[in-house]
């Protein structure tokens, strides 16, 4: 059986260079959908389960860095292992030596054949090791299924890094300048404060143990800001402070969640993150 991939890349012409290019470097690869935005790459490569992605990092809506995270979240590991993940990026010094520092396949646009013949290659070696899901045990299936999930997490960070231009690394914050739900006040709120952060449409949402608050920094920036061994993502949208995480549940459906000292709601963790609370 060939192996599939879906493509997501809102540019017509370069989705189609791309397939050309594949069809060229890897004649066996069957393109099961071309996606134009981010939204529609999940749904249809949750309804089609294909082997390998290939995702632009810049879409409109949800991007490719939101869109991969979503998959690792929601993706069926009980139907099909999964899939190899691919970047694609437009040619940019900076992101491609951060891709090469983690030896993580990209495709740079415009499509490069020989760059592109040597991530056919990576691909068809990884996927030429899978052990077929049904003869593997479920402590076998368990573990290649966590060596997915941590290659996926170093694929999404290093495209994170890439897709933005090198800066000084910013002072972490101390204070937070923040609306409140009216949008009528702002209040400086002590970072000190703050249990967990979660983003939701254009605004980020900041709930201490008393107040919740609003600011319009996107996660992806506030992260770069925030102590890494204070605040901990727990999923692609919701950051939380470690010292205040009480305990950790597990519903029947397998997923985790999070219950706060000083909140009352239960924060999802993501598959990506599970790893995080193993020992707990």
């Amino acid at each position: 059986m060939n192996p599939t991939a879906l493509i997501a890349e809102d540019e017509p012409l370069l989705a189609q260079a791309l397939k050309a290019e594949l069809a060229a470097a890897w004649p066996g690869l069957q393109i099961v959908a071309i996606a134009g935005d981010g939204r529609s790459a999940v749904r249809e490569a949750l309804r089609l389960l294909p082997q390998v992605l290939f995702f632009d990092i810049r879409m409109p809506g949800l991007d490719g860095l939101g869109a991969a995270a979503e998959l690792a979240d929601s993706w069926p590991t009980d139907e099909a292992p999964m899939p190899q993940l691919v970047f694609v990026t437009a040619y940019d010094e900076y992101a491609a030596r951060a891709f090469e520092a983690q030896a993580i396949d990209y495709v740079l646009k415009p499509v490069q054949p020989e760059r592109l013949r040597k991530t056919v290659a990576r691909l068809q070696q990884a996927l030429a090791a899978r052990q077929p899901s049904a003869s593997a045990s479920p402590a076998v299936a368990g573990e290649a299924l966590e060596q997915t999930l941590a290659q996926w997490r170093q694929v999404l960070a290093a495209a994170g890094a890439g897709s933005a231009l090198p800066a000084a690394a910013p002072a972490p914050l101390r204070m937070i300048a923040a609306s409140d739900a009216g949008g009528t006040t702002v209040r400086m709120v002590p970072i000190d404060e703050v249990l967990y952060f979660e983003a939701a449409d254009k605004y980020l949402r900041v709930l201490t143990a008393t107040h919740e608050y609003l600011i319009r920094t996107p996660l992806k920036q506030l992260l770069t800001q925030l102590d890494a061994d204070t605040f901990w993502q727990v999923h692609r949208a919701v950051v939380v402070r470690s010292a205040v995480i009480e305990s950790v549940h597990r519903d029947e459906a397998g997923k985790l969640h999070l219950m706060l000292r000083g909140r009352a709601e239960k924060i999802p963790v993501s598959r990506l993150y599970a790893h995080l609370f193993r020992a707990m």
